[in-house]
Formats: C-alpha cells, sequence, structure tokens
C-alpha cells in the first residue's frame, strides 16, 4: 500500500474537449477525473484492470454524490484524494476531494461502490487478500478527520413559516 493518507492520485489535466459552453469544465468530466484518481487507489488495493481480467471480479459504482465547489478551467490541473470511510464485506464506501495544483478545492465525490462477481454478474465478497488491503487502508484512515462534505442530502432547504 501506498504510504499517502489519504491517498492521492497522479495529476490530470483538463482538457479541451471536456470544455462546455459556458467555458468551464461540464459536470460530466468532474465524474471522470474522479473516477480516473479512484482507479489508482483501486489498483493499490488489487482491483485494477487484471483483477477483472484474470479474477473475473470488479466494482460497480451503486450510489454517487458530487458536490461542485469552484469552476475548473482549460488547462488547470488536478489530483483527487481517496479516503476510505467504511467497508464490509461486499461494499465500500468512500470520500475524494479534486483539488487544483495551487491547492484550492475543486468538488467533492462520495461513492458507495459494489463488489461484483462478473460471472453473475452479482454482488459477492470480497477475496481475503482483497479485504486484508481494504483492512489496512481503513486502518490508515481512520485517524483523519471525517470530511466536512460527507453524508450530505440533496435537497432545498426552507425556512419554517411564521
Amino acid at each position: 500500500m501506498s504510504g499517502q493518507v489519504p491517498f492521492v492520485s497522479s495529476q490530470m489535466e483538463v482538457i479541451e474537449d471536456w470544455i462546455d459552453y459556458n467555458g468551464h469544465l461540464n459536470m460530466a468530466y468532474y465524474n471522470v477525473l474522479f473516477d480516473r484518481g479512484a482507479d489508482e487507489a483501486f489498483a493499490l488495493l488489487g482491483m485494477g484492470p487484471d483483477y477483472a481480467r484474470d479474477r473475473k471480479l470488479t466494482t460497480y459504482t451503486a450510489e454517487i454524490h458530487v458536490c461542485y465547489v469552484r469552476e475548473l478551467h482549460l488547462g488547470h490541473r488536478v489530483h483527487s484524494s481517496l479516503q476510505l470511510l467504511d467497508h464490509d464485506e461486499k461494499r465500500f464506501h468512500y470520500f475524494q476531494e479534486l483539488l487544483h495544483e495551487d491547492g484550492w478545492l475543486a468538488a467533492t465525490s462520495e461513492v458507495l461502490t459494489l463488489h461484483v462477481d462478473m460471472t453473475g454478474p452479482r454482488v459477492a465478497p470480497f477475496p481475503p487478500d482483497i479485504m486484508s488491503r481494504l483492512e489496512d487502508m481503513r486502518a490508515a484512515h481512520a485517524a483523519l478527520p471525517s470530511p466536512e462534505r460527507a453524508g450530505r442530502s440533496i435537497g432545498i432547504r426552507r425556512k419554517a413559516p411564521g
């Protein structure tokens, strides 16, 4: 496992094809950046492309909540952090931050991911080696503060009448 706590991805750059008619990064591509960062963390956990190819096991996203904090533009360079919040025998819950190279927060993503046996496909328990790596990451991340934006719900908040 990497010594970084939380995990931090390699640097990624916003490219021209991802810019929308408003002149900034289209909302869908924030998810691309988060996904690429998560792929790096998953590879450290032993769940990279070879895991799907060789063991016929993979991950599926069950739920995701993205908060867009600050616009990204063409050429901006970012990296994604990943903090493992929880896991059980078939799922894991993590939180990511997309950070500009200058250190400011562009977006957050909270994700619940399922472990899937591709022969079904069906949700399945993690094999012992992967569970051990998840437990190691969770232990390394346990001392981190709970992310401020984790657990948020979506809705319109209204003042009580009166």
